[in-house]
């Protein structure tokens, strides 16, 4: 009888082992067609390509949450936010938002305050921990072909992505959150076609690419351990 008690006792100890091994870091990432990908395969999005480079910096993570869709401005995904009433909360959260509502004319201002409750609802979904926060900044769309063939041409559409962007850094480092600088990276479109998807206007898994990099070097450094 104590011989059987004890292997029971023992298997137990050891699926409790087994089942800690088993859970891996959780991901919700927030945004527009950049996060889903749009004109990409699933596995080249950015945070599904992040997820895979953090697997060599041993951090196993679950399948990325995404809550983006392609056109969604600031309000809209707040409002998308809601409708999914979500109740957990993740290890890590990335915001990349705001180029829809440059692309519509919209003013900072307007952008500012709706980024900053976005940002707000991106920490509560970390449990308070602004420092698993990663904000990515807006890429330029102006470069792309599509972009070439909009009236306010290369030069207005980088200008206003850069004043949106300085809006974006501010609110995320006043936060205490983190500031991930595509915008820069983005821009070598213009002259590699192939950072460029075939849809002409958004980017490549190859652009993608550089973007997990910089996201997962950021959680490889040690942040959520």
């Amino acid at each position: 009888m104590k011989t059987k008690t004890f292997l029971i006792a023992l298997i137990f100890v050891a699926n409790t082992s087994f089942m800690k091994e088993e859970k891996k870091l959780t991901m919700l990432c927030l945004g527009d067609s950049y996060t889903i990908g749009e004109a990409v395969e699933e596995s080249e999005r950015f945070p599904m390509q992040a997820v895979e480079l953090l697997k060599k910096e041993k951090m196993a993570f679950a399948k990325p949450e995404i809550i983006a869709k392609t056109g969604w401005t600031t309000d809209e995904l707040a409002t998308a936010i809601k409708e999914r009433n979500l109740t957990g909360k993740y290890d890590i959260v990335t915001l990349l938002i705001g180029v829809n509502n440059q692309y519509r004319g919209r003013d900072t201002e307007n952008y500012r305050h709706e980024f900053h409750e976005l940002l707000n609802t991106a920490i509560a979904y970390t449990n308070g921990k602004a420092t698993h926060v990663f904000v990515v900044s807006i890429p330029d769309w102006g470069v792309t072909p599509f972009g070439n063939n909009d009236p306010r041409g290369e030069k207005k559409i980088g200008e206003e992505i850069d004043r949106f962007n300085a809006v974006a850094k501010e609110e995320t480092l006043k936060a205490k959150a983190h500031f991930i600088d595509i915008t820069p990276g983005s821009r070598q479109a213009k002259t590699n076609p192939a950072l460029i998807a075939g849809d002409s206007l958004h980017f490549s898994g190859l652009m993608y690419k550089e973007w997990a990099k910089k996201l997962a070097t950021a959680l490889g450094k040690g942040i959520i351990r």
